[in-house]
């Protein structure tokens, strides 16, 4: 059964892009495009035209680290919401774990929601097919081959293990 419900008027415990940091480098690329692009447009040499064209998909693929106000992931009654891929019902989910990856100098914090069901039968309400003018932007999940689906929580605006807590906290309880 798919459900009609809007990504942005799910309810219940919400997580989004936290304001911190992330809009610069954004902001920067963005700037970069349309100086190169005034340097093709000055200059007549098109090797600008390469560069802007590089800054501008770059500042196209990170657009939704911007929208700070809009739900990216959460939790209410009916299952776990994910933006772009849907609300999954909470009795499909086998485990949820928080995962620490070392990466390079870091270590990122990562959300990895097992399912007992295919995608497909899992999904109360399917997001998977966005507008046009969004297809190429940033997914805020990607899921493997073993059907684990797998969110990065370092740009979100709660502590990863505030947001893994809260989640498990409501699996517990909905899944019963």
């Amino acid at each position: 059964m798919i459900a009609t419900l809007q990504e942005g008027s799910v309810g219940g415990y919400s997580v989004a892009y936290g304001r911190e940091d992330t809009y610069f480098p954004v902001y920067i690329t963005a700037a970069l495009a349309a100086i190169f692009l005034t340097a093709t447009w000055i200059t007549g040499a098109f090797y600008w035209l390469a560069l802007a064209a590089a800054a501008a998909g770059f500042t196209y693929y990170n657009i939704p680290l911007l929208e700070a106000g809009r739900p990216t992931i959460g939790a209410n009654q009916y299952g776990i919401f994910i933006q772009a891929l849907g609300l999954i019902r909470w009795r499909a989910i086998e485990r949820i774990d928080l995962v620490q990856i070392a990466e390079r100098a870091m270590t990122v914090h990562e959300l990895q929601i097992a399912l007992n069901v295919p995608l497909g039968s899992a999904l109360v309400a399917d997001w998977r097919k966005r507008p046009m003018h969004r297809l190429l932007m940033r997914l805020p999940w990607r899921m493997d081959h073993r059907g684990i689906v797998r969110v990065n929580l370092e740009p979100f605006d709660r502590a990863p293990d505030d947001i893994h807590r809260t989640f498990l906290r409501m699996w517990r309880y909905y899944r019963s």
